[in-house]
């Protein structure tokens, strides 16, 4: 069974956190097409604009096993990206998070890093996590580069755990845990 919460919208310095409306359908369909984020996430999924706009109505409810954000630009309102937590096990006080970024024009910006410092907090101090986990490809030195600066530690790599392009790919795994989070950044 579902608990809903009630999400805010998280402001940031350069961007908001908010959850999705049937408004962002252009926006969030465009985000989806850009090849280089897909690539770099390793996705293979053709999306359609009925697919997003399912997806949407599912994400704008945030249930236990899932929170998720599109970042928005406060300078332009426009949608940059998604940061998300699933795989919540309230048991064990556990979830992933992942994150894209829009365009090599917001990339390197610290966009991605703002979102993610936020995203870090909501988990650890309003969810009350012990553990947020993530997987990132070994073609992504940038993203590994932000993920280690932010504080997340390698706990291994799976082999081959990607087929793209005719190629096996390995996925590096990280996590940070709450206290690392409070000795990084303190609480709020």
């Amino acid at each position: 069974m579902k608990e809903e919460r009630t999400v805010p919208q998280i402001k940031g310095s350069n961007i908001d956190l908010r959850m999705a409306r049937e408004s962002d359908l252009e926006a969030y369909y465009a985000f989806l097409q850009d090849s280089e984020m897909n690539l770099l996430t390793g996705s293979q999924t053709e999306f359609t604009r009925e697919t997003i706009e399912a997806w949407i109505r599912k994400i704008s409810v945030v249930d236990e096993e899932r929170v998720d954000f599109i970042i928005i630009l406060k300078e332009t309102n426009e949608l940059l990206g998604e940061v998300v937590l699933n795989e919540i096990d309230t048991t064990n006080r556990s979830a992933n998070i992942r994150i894209g970024i829009q365009g090599a024009q917001h990339r390197g910006k610290g966009y991605g890093t703002e979102a993610l410092v936020h995203m870090l907090r909501y988990g650890f101090e309003t969810l009350k996590l012990h553990r947020i986990h993530l997987g990132v490809y070994a073609f992504n030195p940038r993203a590994i580069h932000v993920y280690e600066k932010l504080g997340f530690q390698r706990e291994g790599v799976e082999r081959d755990a990607l087929y793209l392009d005719g190629k096996f790919h390995h996925m590096i795994t990280m996590s940070m845990l709450e206290d690392e989070f409070r000795a990084l950044y303190g609480a709020e």
